[in-house]
């Protein structure tokens, strides 16, 4: 250490400040340890709230409104073209984000968190060097990995130039709107964007090099959406993959690397979503016992621990599902695992939410797992074009699908697809955690008429009493 450079100490080091990093802080706070949080950004929130989880989620709801407002011709009601007003639109957008920073800010000074920014690497297990930052070392007694992911890298594009090619965070800055947009990638953020696009009034392509869009979901769950997006979307182009892109000051070329197919060449812009990668490099992690795998990820056990005693990792450079909820519930793992609390993450459902229209939620096991495990499981599916609700509403596309162990009846899975699903899917969390067979989900009474209670009623035909439709015969 240079002469004349300051040291500080803490209990506990969090590197990162997103959902996962400022959870952990926040628990080992409240556990009574001193805790240090940093990160490059100059308030917590991390990717989720100022460039992914939030903003999308803000700009969902926008899109939401004006499919509302065109599904309320059929019902007798009529509302003249959507005006949009973007600066206004990225001003909301800006307030919903400012609004939850600042909470975060008050939340880690209540409760005595300090936040630094800076970057920080590893010089040894037990101790960073801060870059960028007032203070230059802080030796830890423990330290929580919470520096989450980026978007992987795609041909030569580069996300950072602010030009027409672009990743998530670039789409969500909404520079203008693009009379035409290719969208790269069918998983839910490919989905979620391409859908915002499309209610501003883009003619949006998505591209995808597999066969099917929403890999993730079941086929019967992304059935209805892909439907929805059939009608939103200009073209859905499957086993497409583009061999090179380029760019300037009006639009992006394509070349396709299966030229024999007639595509679309050129859009006014296109978003990148095929994934992405942990932050795991640049670390310093050869200066410490923390070990990662071939993907980058780091190895954590249930404890979150790593196979450095000083060090544990949470959320999206640990692994496993990149959802900030998984983030959340891991940090608070290792703040208690770091009190010496028996403490570990032992989640038997992670609920995945895609919040189109219709939005799509699955927990638990899904049918494809179990396919691929060889696991026998009943399946009961309920349309909602017997849900009363579902019909008010002008949304009978949905369904709610359970999977259930046939021996002892036992909740396995929930799917469902439809309106406001990312609070329905909640139930299905809570009856997988705690064990609950079909009979608990049909015997606990659902208001009427609510699209809930499609839930109810598809336990209910597994055990032969379902009220709305017709039983199957035994």
């Amino acid at each position: 250490m240079v002469m004349g450079e300051l040291m500080q100490e803490t209990d506990v080091l969090v590197i990162g400040s997103g959902p996962g990093g400022y959870s952990a802080a926040f628990r080992a706070a409240d556990l009574g340890l001193d805790v240090t949080m940093v990160d490059t950004a100059p308030r917590p929130g991390g990717e989720c709230l100022f460039r992914g989880c939030i903003p999308s989620k803000t700009l969902l709801y926008m899109a939401e409104l004006i499919h509302d407002a065109e599904r309320a011709k059929e019902m007798g009601v009529a509302f003249g073209a959507p005006v949009v007003d973007l600066e206004s639109l990225r001003s909301w957008k800006e307030k919903v984000i400012d609004t939850l920073a600042g909470g975060l800010v008050t939340l880690s000074e209540k409760r005595g968190v300090q936040l630094l920014q800076g970057r920080a690497l590893f010089e040894a297990p037990d101790r960073v060097r801060l870059f960028d930052s007032d203070v230059s070392h802080i030796k830890f007694r423990r330290a929580v990995l919470a520096t989450g992911s980026r978007p992987t890298p795609f041909l030569d594009a580069d996300f950072s130039a602010g030009g027409r090619i672009m990743d998530a965070s670039g789409a969500l800055s909404l520079a203008d709107i693009p009379e035409t947009l290719l969208v790269l990638g069918g998983g839910y953020v490919a989905l979620e964007l391409g859908s915002v696009y499309a209610a501003l009034g883009s003619r949006v392509t998505i591209a995808v090099r597999s066969d099917r869009l929403l890999r993730g979901a079941d086929s019967d769950l992304a059935a209805p959406l892909i439907r929805r997006l059939e009608n939103s979307f200009e073209n859905i182009l499957f086993n497409s993959q583009p061999a090179a892109l380029s760019d300037d000051d009006t639009g992006v070329d394509i070349t396709w690397s299966d030229d024999e197919i007639e595509r679309p060449a050129r859009f006014d812009r296109v978003l990148v979503a095929v994934g992405r990668q942990p932050n795991s490099a640049d670390l310093g992690l050869e200066y410490t016992g923390v070990e990662v795998d071939e993907r980058g990820f780091v190895k954590v056990d249930e404890q979150q621990r790593t196979a450095d005693e000083h060090i544990l990792a949470i959320g999206d450079v640990a692994g496993g599902p990149m959802l900030a909820h998984k983030a959340f519930h891991e940090g608070k793992v290792a703040a208690e695992v770091i009190s010496g609390q028996p403490s570990a993450f032992d989640a038997r459902a992670i609920p995945a939410i895609v919040y189109t229209d219709p939005q799509v939620a699955w927990a638990g096991l899904t049918e494809a797992q179990a396919e691929k495990e060889g696991r026998t499981v009943k399946i009961e599916r309920y349309p909602w074009k017997f849900s009363s609700r579902a019909v008010t509403m002008g949304a009978t596309d949905g369904v709610t699908k359970i999977l259930i162990e046939p021996e002892t009846g036992r909740i396995l899975g929930l799917g469902i697809t439809g309106r406001h699903t990312e609070g329905m899917i909640s139930e299905g969390v809570l009856a997988i955690e705690m064990g609950a067979l079909a009979q608990d989900l049909a015997l606990s009474v659902h208001p009427h008429p609510t699209l809930s209670e499609t839930v109810g009623e598809a336990a209910e035909i597994f055990l032969g009493s379902v009220t709305h439709m017709l039983p199957k015969k035994s």
